[in-house]
């Protein structure tokens, strides 16, 4: 079984930071992708950014040049700068491996206008 907890989610003006933080626990294998998904009111969830262990990083277009993702063996972090009113929305922690798709509870980002 695998368990994913994230932390960081909070309020911020636009403009600000915040890092979000998600650690794994379980059997964690090393070839697993790691990444971020978000989902604001209304709206679908949507890819925010993910990563191989060891590969390069994919991000949404949205966040490229403003978001920054990065591994620490069984824990993934979202640094994100210049944040924006439209990057309000629950972020999810999201790892794959074998073929199964485990996410947190999620942490709400709000970006003050």
């Amino acid at each position: 079984q695998v368990q994913l907890v994230e932390s960081g989610g909070g309020l911020v003006q636009a403009g600000g930071s915040l890092r979000l933080s998600c650690a794994a626990s379980g059997t964690i294998l090393s070839t697993n992708a790691m990444g971020w998904y978000r989902q604001a009111p209304g709206k679908q969830r949507e890819l925010v950014a993910r990563m191989i262990r060891g590969g390069i990083p994919n991000y949404a277009d949205s966040v490229k040049g403003r978001f920054t993702i990065s591994r620490d063996n069984a824990k993934v972090y979202l640094r994100m700068n210049s944040l924006k009113y439209e990057d309000t929305a629950v972020y999810y922690c999201n790892l794959v491996q074998w073929g199964h798709d485990y996410w947190g509870q999620g942490t709400q980002v709000t970006v003050l206008s």
